[in-house]
């Protein structure tokens, strides 16, 4: 597990290309046969993957000072790969691409595992510290409710922006308040349309909330500039696919592709309301 500490933004305002992609940008996230984990002191989110050729089982590890890696966290995750299965105190959970999981406080045994080693799972999950054991979920975008499954309801679904504006888009909330309970956590996906390229545009702020970026579903050669830093001191990042990016409560977190790609967004912090937003003018931008 990599540590890394938090960031001023009067610092950041001095950080060359190197220095910005060091503090902030998460690389090298899905590799085969192995699990990486980035753990944050901004609000205390870890972002990770699992990309298992044979079952991988979470654990707490030194950073943790636990006895198992949910004793005092909860976590969520999306598999953006092949289905696999997630295995939480004995029970199986069957995931397929693009469907996801909440496993609350308290669940001692998590074991990631592909359907086919040769074309692995790519689970990615946020976790956050926990005060309270809420249920284990398997969550769907589409299909059937059944015990211990969520499907995504239709008012989490929501399509914003226009091809004029090069940013139609559709946000799919998975863990937020009124349809799968955490302490904390709220974690989604938004996918561009073909032909547009941004995203959170017009930007904005949350002081109350950091955020995690993973940006996917783009071919080698596409890259997205990912813009953060204080609104009248932006920034860019250029990022990749399956790259992910933290971004602080006081940055913006806004992005350009060269195409149309889908991001997973992860919020922890002081309240869970998703439109809990400090807008920013395009005008007032710099």
């Amino acid at each position: 597990m990599e540590l890394r500490t938090a960031a001023s933004p009067r610092d950041v305002k001095h950080y060359t290309t190197d220095r910005l992609r060091e503090e902030f940008l998460i690389q090298d996230l899905f590799v085969p046969g192995k699990m990486k984990m980035v753990y944050s002191h901004i609000d205390r989110i870890i972002t990770g993957a699992a990309v298992p050729v044979e079952p991988v089982m979470l654990t707490a590890g030194e950073e943790l000072r636990a006895d198992y890696f949910l004793q005092r966290r909860e976590m969520g995750v999306i598999n953006i790969g092949a289905p696999g299965k997630i295995t939480v105190d004995g029970k199986v959970f069957h995931i397929m691409e693009k469907e996801g999981m909440y496993i609350g406080m308290g669940a001692k045994d998590i074991t990631f595992e592909s359907d086919d080693a040769d074309v692995p799972a790519k689970f990615y999950f946020n976790s956050a510290p926990a005060h309270t054991a809420y249920p284990t979920v398997h969550i769907k975008p589409e299909g059937e409710a059944s015990e211990g499954v969520v499907i995504v309801k239709n008012e989490n679904k929501v399509e914003l922006g226009s091809l004029e504006e090069a940013n139609h888009r559709t946000i799919c909330k998975y863990i937020l308040p009124g349809q799968v309970e955490s302490c904390q956590l709220v974690m989604g996906m938004t996918k561009l349309e073909p032909g547009s390229v941004w995203n959170t545009m017009p930007c904005h702020t949350h002081d109350r909330r950091m955020e995690v970026y993973l940006y996917f579903d783009m071919p080698e050669d596409a890259f997205v500039m990912h813009y953060m830093g204080e609104p009248t001191e932006t920034r860019h990042i250029v990022m990749r696919s399956e790259e992910a990016v933290i971004s602080p409560s006081w940055s913006i977190h806004s992005g350009c592709g060269s195409r149309a790609y889908t991001f997973i967004w992860g919020m922890v912090g002081e309240n869970q309301d998703f439109d809990d937003m400090d807008g920013v003018a395009n005008r007032d931008i710099r």
